[in-house]
């Protein structure tokens, strides 16, 4: 029996205002809401009424009746969904009755919800990885929230998956992680090297005959109908298949008249008339097809673009400088203590924004013009990179951002792995730090000289060396109160 899973990748981003660098905007003093500021929030909600009219709420209706038809059948129809936690804010803001029937769906308890980072962002790939553990936290918290239910199986952005990432997975207490089936034969289930997941792998031509190929006369298949789709299916070697598609698909990308939804009514039926095959969620699959072998996999793959790799978002020069910046800020906006601050740098973090920067042309070029909400990839370069300058800048005023980081240790190399970015971070810092630590800067003047040559601010670093003689606690207070009447001093 071969198990056949229909899995859907369900995020929309938030756009930001594609004039903000022409308008003049750049650097304002005067900004009463930074989130108007930046994001284009009536196009937003534009976008995000027109896909639920013609995506996701005929979707769900029609998915919905087909597990409700085959509820009693010894095939049940199940289906899974990955949700971005960006989208589920977009339900809750612009159409509450999207995420009402997506719950309805739930409620069946035949459809099960995978895991990912809760801004769809590449914070895998960034080299210190605490931020990719708390989005996956933030996403799991929303996924509880929202529909009662802890995921056991994880999908990472677009598929992107090596080693390491398995390995974090892992550490979480997962089950399953998916990627994209280029490494092996996509129709087994593997096992990731030095773990205890299951490794499902996306079945990419079957799933792009749905995704790009459907409505294409020049396909020498078309039209492609249930079921000769079914056929297919049952004709496909091996112990699984998974079909993991986008799932904006079924009436946004394929629109209504290509005969997508009746396409998608009628599988279901299609499907279970195959002796050999049967629906079944990853979770189940993980559960119960035995691992044919483990697979390394060192360099990054995922399922974007002809190359299935990482060069969607990094391919160029721009989309390197935009991804080195936005990660450079991820101090300052943890240090500025303001809620708001970070979930703004933390949007500005959404793959998309770096999706738009492609500049390579042909068939991958026109995909990615049709997504972005701008002109030219230039556009969307100096837009991406004007926000994120204009952040600096005011997270730079709001926590006295360093020109480095101050790292604490206790003796040369014997670091403790607190660092500090800003005069706020040095406050947060000195209140938890060992108090061997603080001794060990206070006696060789070395904060005193960070605040001078890296904050330059004199005023400060006279009054830290003034704490020469302290030791202990007491050293500890006067610290705290001086750098505390420093930040009073310079907002």
């Amino acid at each position: 029996m071969t198990e056949l899973s229909f899995c859907f990748e369900v995020h929309q981003p938030l756009r930001l205002k594609k004039n903000f660098f022409w308008g003049r905007s750049i650097l304002k003093e005067v900004v009463p809401d930074l989130w108007d500021f930046y994001f284009d929030d009536a196009e937003n909600r534009r976008i995000f009424e027109r896909v639920s009219d013609k995506c996701y709420l005929p979707a769900n209706d029609v998915i919905l009746k087909s597990i409700q038809d085959l509820e009693g059948s010894d095939k049940p129809f199940k289906v899974a969904y990955s949700f971005s936690g960006i989208f589920l804010e977009q339900c809750r803001r612009y159409r509450p009755a999207v995420l009402d029937s997506f719950v309805k769906l739930v409620e069946t308890g035949f459809v099960e919800l995978l895991e990912q980072t809760y801004y769809h962002s590449l914070a895998s790939l960034y080299e210190e990885k605490q931020e990719f553990y708390e989005q996956v936290k933030m996403h799991r918290e929303i996924i509880w929230d929202s529909f009662g239910l802890r995921p056991t199986t994880f999908e990472n952005t677009e598929l992107i998956y090596n080693d390491q990432i398995a390995k974090m997975v892992d550490d979480m207490g997962y089950k399953a992680i998916f990627t994209e089936g280029v490494i092996a034969d996509p129709n087994y289930v593997y096992r990731p090297k030095g773990t205890d997941l299951a490794l499902l792998l996306r079945n990419f031509q079957l799933t792009d005959d749905i995704g790009f190929r459907f409505s294409s006369r020049n396909w020498a298949e078309y039209p492609l109908t249930a079921d000769k789709y079914a056929c297919w299916l049952a004709s496909t070697p091996g112990r699984c298949i998974n079909i993991f598609c986008d799932y904006e698909t079924f009436g946004e990308h394929q629109w209504e008249d290509t005969g997508i939804f009746e396409f998608l009514r009628h599988l279901p039926r299609e499907v279970i008339q195959h002796e050999g095959l049967r629906f079944a969620t990853p979770g189940e699959i993980a559960r119960d097809v035995a691992p044919e072998k483990e697979l390394t996999v060192e360099k990054y793959v995922s399922w974007a673009d002809l190359e299935r790799d990482t060069s969607c978002w990094l391919g160029n020069a721009l989309q390197h400088a935009c991804f080195i910046y936005q990660k450079w800020l991820e101090a300052p906006a943890k240090e500025s203590r303001d809620v708001d601050l970070l979930e703004i740098w933390r949007t500005l973090g959404l793959s998309d924004h770096l999706y738009y920067i492609f500049t390579h042309g042909g068939g991958p070029g026109e995909v990615h013009s049709y997504f972005s909400p701008y002109g030219l990839p230039y556009d969307a370069s100096v837009t991406y990179f004007s926000v994120l300058c204009d952040l600096h800048y005011r997270l730079k005023k709001r926590t006295m951002l360093a020109d480095s980081l101050f790292r604490f240790a206790t003796g040369i190399d014997e670091f403790t792995g607190h660092v500090a970015w800003s005069l706020s971070g040095l406050e947060d810092v000195l209140e938890k730090v060992d108090i061997a630590s603080l001794e060990y800067h206070n006696e060789r003047g070395d904060l005193a000289m960070w605040a001078r040559t890296s904050l330059g601010d004199d005023t400060l670093a006279e009054k830290l060396e003034s704490h020469k003689d302290s030791k202990g606690e007491r050293l500890r207070k006067r610290l705290l109160k001086t750098v505390h009447e420093a930040l009073k001093r310079n907002r």
